[in-house]
């Protein structure tokens, strides 16, 4: 990628990550874009990515022909897309500079990990928020965590409206008037869910599922994410 001349940019502290909210300059500019270890990236405030270092197209398994423009939200496992897409809203309408959080990603061929996210509204000394900056930890025991499983098409339309429906405490007759089905039809269906997630009843169900980022967290009522859905 074309870069511009490098801008002074102001201190931080690298233990803390601390980034000033006007911090001027392109990305490649600033100290913490090179620290070893750290995953960063510069969004444009639709949150599509601009910059990015190495190692956050090592993690995320792509180069950046492939990522470049590309939303970050994409690059995030299903389950928690939502939940990270209000800590994001809260920097571009002004309502805070920045927010730290957890999330699972997708990296190369859907693999997930879990990292740890600090993301700052720059605003480049005008009131909007011209960009957000991401400054990205991934622990080394992260690679597969165990509450996040590939995309994979697991589920039938009506496999999800009943996982839906168990989630939301809805038993098996009304259940089974909602989706115009016999109740002999719900518990087959129901059964086939128990071996699909390999779980003995409907709590471990609901519990493997939200687990395995099959319902999404942070959503109510309980909603099944598209990608699992064939």
């Amino acid at each position: 990628m074309a870069t511009s001349a490098p801008a002074p940019v102001n201190p931080v502290n690298p233990a803390t990550h601390d980034l000033p909210a006007d911090a001027p300059g392109p990305a490649e500019a600033h100290p913490l874009f090179h620290q070893p270890g750290l995953t960063t990236a510069c969004l444009d405030r639709n949150l599509a990515l601009q910059q990015a270092n190495h190692e956050f197209f090592r993690r995320f398994g792509g180069s950046a022909p492939q990522l470049v423009n590309r939303s970050f939200i994409d690059l995030v496992h299903p389950s928690v897309q939502e939940p990270l897409l209000r800590q994001f809203a809260g920097l571009t309408d002004g309502r805070r500079d920045r927010f730290a959080t957890e999330f699972i990603a997708a990296g190369p061929e859907d693999t997930p990990f879990r990292v740890s996210l600090t993301a700052f509204a720059v605003r480049g000394g005008t009131p909007d928020v011209s960009a957000i900056w991401l400054m990205m930890t991934v622990p080394d025991d992260a690679a597969e965590p165990a509450m996040a499983t590939p995309r994979k098409k697991i589920l039938s339309e009506v496999d999800a409206r009943i996982l839906e429906g168990i989630a939301a405490g809805v038993s098996t007759v009304p259940l089974a008037a909602r989706l115009y089905l016999s109740r002999q039809g719900v518990e087959y269906h129901v059964t086939c869910l128990f071996r699909k997630l390999r779980v003995p009843n409907r709590a471990a169900l609901v519990s493997r599922a939200y687990s395995m980022g099959v319902l999404k967290v942070g959503t109510w009522p309980p909603k099944v994410a598209p990608d699992f859905v064939k």
